[in-house]
């Protein structure tokens, strides 16, 4: 039987999925269960015990001696502890495995140990994890044997969300409530649940796990702080959707099939831009379970990527001068009975419904541009964004020709009476197929783009959780659904107050639509022209999670409170300077330990060579050797000059107080600082003998792979 014929045999397999339910569960508890995932309805704590006790039976049935609350706590990984089945032996020395309701819902964890922002001080420790019905149990098979995974969300003692998770839910919530006010409007009284629907695109570099661990900065900081660029880089965009190479296609074989056990939907999978570089793609989920997914693809990606002696790099920007990685949020909103409410069928122009959300969520996104820039910010993406290589970090949005045409009509005229039409694609190719075109291209500068049927925002970092980009989109787009509905609710005539409240909406707000290159510079300057923000970078963005805008509308749908939103304000303060001052650390010991002392090895050997050549030939021309000795002697200095500067700038920032005003000294000083010391040592490495550099080359880790 053929590997594709297997897979609906296997695919879930490790999942507690619907058919496992089903045969574990009694049927009562069972539909009790399924009605709590399909509703967001209160699941009664009574059946606990039962759900515990069939989850118990199918995890050991195939192995698991352990079981793990798996949660997301606000460090950007996932964290897990382990406890077996197994209770206290008793007076003959036999155990039980037993697993109860109560080990189920609840778990303690320690909050003070984990980012909190000021939430937990460091005696205050306890903290629990909640078990999230809605987001499948699953069986992770590795070196510790076979565990039962939870997928749970994090609270402090005092309730205090101190996970992605919490708020990810909460503001499903808000989005379910509000949408399906906007449907009640348009007399659809059938459908009971809107849900946000992602697939996340995650791109990643591959690498030989012999070169990584010979690279100190990848292993400290997870991208390299020095590297002089190879002979080739992207150039002939040959690697780009090119045959995948014998070595990849083994570990994107295995990544699939482990995957596909896990219940993930990994569908699609290719080559990137760059040199080493590739991208996997899954089929649509719910967001919550799609935020789950993505980090359980990233953990089995790094982890398979070990067994073909390679290694995973998610970070945004491994390698200087060459594309860096995203991860495109494809965000779509449907109701449980099957309507996407981003579908502009066939005539954009006449579907009120659309049109209505549509204004909505372009109203969402000019109110909170900063808001949705800052749920991308990273340290790694500020390397990224902005480059000829991922959006702008000016936030707008590309709707296409069609929908562009719809909203000039309805803003200039009042009315929309057309909408434009795809053409045929004659390839004037007798044996090739004439083909409907799509009504409009795609813009993969911009960073808010609709693309037929769903919102692409494609400023997510490749390490990053999707979770917080999703939280902003939903919660923005609840909060403009809410003040729509409010209006034409409170109306005598719905119908003229759906189009007055349509067209205002798109009229006040049409300084966000740009259809254009979002990597020109004109772009930048008519941006501001317009007043759109362009935050630049992390240290920029943070200010605007904790403003007093900001948090009116998260605490409007209790998604967070005031101080749940100042602590992530401190969080990511704090996370910033930590990950710079661990660069600049990194890179004066390299550079200390490694590569001057291979450099003042070289020059030694140019200095030997340059005397014996003049003994054993004193007419021979040394020009050669003299000019390479000059000029690695004057990098050599400048590489002293500028480690000694940037140890003493890292002192003095690391000694401010104030975590916002440290933030934003390591990106005002440390950073250039690292630029510094970066240059002078990449030049060194062009003219060094590569016996001598105590490092893998550019070439060396993403061509021999």
């Amino acid at each position: 039987m053929s590997d594709i014929k297997k897979i609906p045999e296997y695919f879930g397999c490790n999942v507690f999925n619907d058919a496992a339910m089903r045969e574990y569960l009694p049927k009562r508890v069972y539909q009790q269960l399924r009605e709590a995932i399909d509703t967001g309805k209160e699941l009664d704590p009574k059946i606990a015990d039962f759900i515990a006790h069939g989850m118990k039976e199918w995890a050991i049935e195939r192995g698991a001696t352990h079981f793990t609350h798996w949660f997301q706590p606000l460090t950007g990984a996932t964290a897990e502890k382990h406890d077996s089945f197994i209770t206290a032996p008793g007076q003959e020395g036999q155990v039980m495995m037993e697993f109860s309701g109560k080990e189920l819902v609840k778990g303690e964890s320690d909050a003070s140990s984990f980012p909190s922002g000021g939430l937990r001080a460091t005696f205050e420790a306890r903290g629990y994890t909640a078990w999230d019905c809605t987001s499948p149990a699953f069986l992770r098979e590795d070196s510790l044997g076979v565990t039962l995974c939870i997928p749970t969300a994090f609270c402090s003692f005092g309730g205090e969300a101190l996970d992605k998770k919490t708020p990810l839910l909460r503001s499903m919530q808000a989005l379910n409530t509000q949408a399906l006010r906007i449907l009640r409007l348009f007399g659809n009284t059938t459908s009971e649940r809107v849900v946000p629907y992602v697939g996340a695109e995650q791109e990643y570099f591959l690498i030989d796990l012999k070169n990584y661990k010979k690279r100190k900065d990848l292993v400290y900081t997870r991208r390299t702080l020095f590297g002089a660029p190879p002979a080739k880089g992207q150039e002939l965009d040959d690697h780009y959707y090119g045959t995948i190479r014998e070595r990849i296609g083994g570990f994107m074989h295995d990544v699939d099939r482990e995957l596909w056990k896990l219940g993930v939907p990994a569908k699609t999978e290719h080559n990137e831009v760059a040199p080493a570089q590739h991208e996997l793609a899954p089929i649509y989920e719910q967001v919550n379970v799609a935020a789950d997914h993505n980090q359980i693809t990233m953990e089995v990606m790094k982890r398979v990527a070990e067994k073909h002696g390679l290694a995973c790099l998610l970070h945004e920007k491994p390698f200087a001068g060459v594309n860096g990685s995203g991860k495109h949020n494809n965000w779509s909103i449907s109701t449980d009975d099957g309507i996407n409410m981003l579908n502009p069928g066939e005539t954009p122009h006449e579907n009120l419904q659309f049109l209505l959300v549509l204004a909505c969520i372009i109203k969402a996104v000019d109110d909170y541009p900063e808001l949705l820039r800052m749920s991308a910010a990273n340290v790694g993406n500020d390397l990224r964004l902005g480059g000829n290589e991922a959006p702008p970090a000016i936030i707008s949005i590309f709707l296409g020709e069609q929908l562009e045409d719809v909203i000039d009509q309805l803003c200039e005229t009042g009315a929309a009476t057309h909408s434009k039409q795809g053409q045929t694609l004659a390839t004037g190719v007798a044996t090739l197929p004439d083909f409907e075109m799509d009504v409009t291209d795609r813009n993969r500068t911009s960073p808010f783009a609709f693309t037929g049927n769903k919102f692409e925002f494609r400023m997510v970092g490749a390490s990053d959780s999707i979770s917080s980009a999703n939280i902003v989109l939903n919660t923005i787009v609840a909060d403009c659904f809410r003040e729509a509905a409010d209006e034409i609710e409170a109306s005598d005539d719905r119908p003229n107050a759906i189009h007055d409240v349509i067209k205002r909406f798109l009229r006040e707000h049409r300084r966000i639509l740009f259809n254009g290159n979002g990597y020109s510079e004109a772009w930048v300057k008519e941006a501001g022209r317009r007043g759109l923000p362009n935050l630049k970078s992390m240290v920029d963005a943070i200010p605007f999670m904790g403003a007093e805008k900001t948090v009116r509308l998260f605490e409007r749908f209790s998604v967070y409170t005031r101080a749940e939103l100042e602590s992530r304000v401190e969080i990511c303060f704090e996370t910033y300077a930590k990950a710079i001052n661990i660069e600049a650390n990194a890179m004066i010991n390299i550079s200390g330990k490694h590569l001057i002392p291979a450099v003042i090895r070289y020059n030694s050997i140019l200095a030997d060579s340059l005397t014996k050549v003049r003994e054993a030939c004193p007419e021979a021309d040394v020009s050669v050797q003299r000019d390479l000795l000059k000029e690695c002697s004057a990098l050599l200095t400048e590489a002293r000059d500028a480690r000694k500067r940037l140890a003493e700038v890292r002192a003095e920032c690391a000694a401010i107080p104030v975590m916002a005003d440290r933030a934003r000294a390591y990106h005002d000083k440390v950073v250039p600082a690292m630029l510094a010391l970066r240059n002078p040592i990449d030049r060194l490495e062009i003219i060094v003998d590569k016996d001598y550099w105590p490092m893998p080359s550019y070439g060396d880790m993403i061509f021999e792979v």
